[in-house]
């Protein structure tokens, strides 16, 4: 486990024992929790290993994917007169599955990204883990890295189960960033707040542009307006196959479901009471992008998110635009946090940081602690301080001060404590059980069939039956149980007891028809 803040110079430990396991003769694979990463660290990997890196992902077709299978299945491929083998390969999850011949080393960067959880379609499995159950079967060596871990594998490095390698200082004394700490209520109270940007944050932007610097702009949402509303009586348009408002996109100035991609003609009036008084609210990225240009009307911007990089190479010429500085701000949702690497970068602007912290789920501290600390990263990596700006309507909350202090520890504590005493892991494991059907009645009752069921063996470390945030998606209604796991002596004996009543609740002829989804860990 290499917990290093961020810069300290993690790509370039993990670059020196890649060139060890090479010189054994042995294969390295390199995972990463985003394609968009991928673009930024190929360069670096080939200009110390040229033709010896291969890459996976699914972005690439079918015939690009069997190549790079059929290499490492083979140990090279036959081009022109030379003989290639990748003996590294670099890839999203999904690379975990390649047939290594002779796999000497797996590094696991950003081991804590929840984007290495696999969920639909099956198999549901966390890549992390994966990878570490491949390098057993294979004598391997296991490098999970990250400024953030994850509270699980942090909780296994302090019981020793593996062994912990700290860097605690950015590569050559560079200061961590400065976090300064925009308060959005204190500036809508002295009409100091334009837009959505706070007078601190436009005018860190102003001094960075000034002084030829550029800029990222994280807003973890995407779309222009995230909800259209009637002012006269509040209703809502939503999807008509999922229960969920629609979101605005204005480029195509089309309202869109982000779970099912319906798409409806933007309203001119409420369709409930006819009122033509419907106003927008909230805000993405797309909207970030159309109002700074208001602001500062020179420099260039770009948007990196689902929307703009559904291409194959989209968001590598984005990368390279800014790496270029033909890009001045970059706006952007997760994709900007984490394992990018930009020099010239000198401040990074939070919009809402209240959007991470407040969400009804047991790791929302710890996953906005990590995005908050993954995003401020991206900040004056180079040869100066960094600033990062954090708007939030709650700049008091625990979370915020954890991250001005980078009290990674701090956190840890406090969330292993919470979850000692309320079940959850590291340690218990979870199970979570969907039911999905057509017919909300359907798994309704056969929810709680099952649930009393479960409660018979496991008592009250079973929660629900309840419906989840969006209850129903592409006309399915969903329902989750989840049953906590001690980890101890009984639990193998605990597995197949939970496998036994999931099949015997699948022999009821009443409710075959319910599908049930069951996912170890989720994340």
């Amino acid at each position: 486990m290499l917990h290093g803040v961020t810069s300290s110079g993690k790509t370039e430990i993990y670059i020196k024992l890649i060139r060890e396991y090479i010189s054994r003769g042995k294969q390295v694979l390199y995972l990463l929790p985003e394609i968009a990463l991928t673009a930024q660290i190929i360069q670096r990997l080939q200009k110390h290993f040229g033709q010896d890196v291969g890459i996976y992902h699914s972005r690439f077709n079918d015939m690009e994917r069997a190549e790079v299978w059929n290499n490492i299945a083979k140990g090279g491929i036959k081009s022109e007169d030379k003989k290639i083998t990748y003996k590294v390969v670099l890839g999203a999850r999904s690379a975990v599955f390649l047939p290594f011949r002779d796999l000497g080393l797996v590094i696991v960067d950003e081991e804590h990204d929840s984007n290495y959880k696999q969920y639909n379609p099956a198999p549901r499995y966390n890549c992390r883990d994966t990878a570490i159950y491949l390098a057993s079967l294979t004598n391997a060596k296991v490098v999970l890295g990250s400024a953030t871990p994850s509270i699980e594998s942090y909780f296994n490095s302090n019981k020793g189960k593996y062994h912990l390698v700290e860097l605690n200082k950015r590569h050559g004394e560079i200061q961590m960033p400065e976090i300064i700490i925009a308060d959005i209520r204190k500036e809508i109270r002295q009409r100091t707040m334009k837009s959505h940007f706070s007078s601190i944050l436009l005018a860190g932007i102003k001094q960075a542009l000034n002084e030829n610097e550029q800029v990222i702009l994280f807003q973890n949402r995407r779309g222009f307006s995230l909800i259209l509303q009637c002012k006269e009586c509040e209703a809502m348009p939503h999807c008509k196959y999922c229960d969920v408002s629609l979101v605005y996109h204005k480029k195509i100035d089309r309202l869109k479901c982000h779970y099912c991609g319906y798409i409806v003609k933007t309203p001119s009036e409420c369709h409930f009471c006819a009122s033509p008084n419907v106003l927008m609210k909230g805000f993405g990225t797309e909207k970030v992008e159309e109002e700074i240009p208001l602001f500062f009307p020179d420099a260039g911007i770009a948007r990196m998110d689902l929307d703009t990089t559904r291409t194959k190479n989209a968001y590598r010429k984005i990368i390279s635009d800014f790496e270029q500085r033909k890009v001045d701000i970059l706006v952007g949702t997760q994709m900007v946090s984490k394992g990018l690497d930009f020099s010239n970068v000198s401040v990074v602007g939070i919009l809402n940081a209240d959007n991470l912290i407040h969400f009804p789920d047991f790791r929302a501290y710890e996953r906005s602690f990590q995005q908050l600390i993954q995003v401020s990263g991206r900040a004056g990596r180079a040869n100066k301080q960094g600033k990062v700006i954090i708007q939030t309507y709650n700049p008091n909350h625990e979370v915020i001060s954890k991250v001005i202090t980078n009290d990674y520890y701090g956190m840890y504590e406090k969330q292993l404590l919470e979850r000692k005493i309320f079940n959850y892991p590291p340690y218990y494991r979870l199970v979570l059980i969907k039911l999905i059907h057509k017919n909300p009645d359907m798994i309704n009752k056969g929810g709680d069939l099952l649930a009393e069921k479960l409660r018979e063996k496991f008592g009250k470390n079973v929660l629900g039956p309840e419906y989840p945030l969006i209850s129903k998606i592409r006309n399915l209604y969903h329902k989750h149980i989840i049953v906590k796991i001690q980890k101890d002596n009984r639990y193998l004996g605990n597995k197949k007891q939970l496998k036994k009543i999931t099949e015997e609740f699948r022999k009821f002829h009443r409710y075959k028809p319910v599908r049930l989804i069951i996912d170890v860990d989720p994340v």
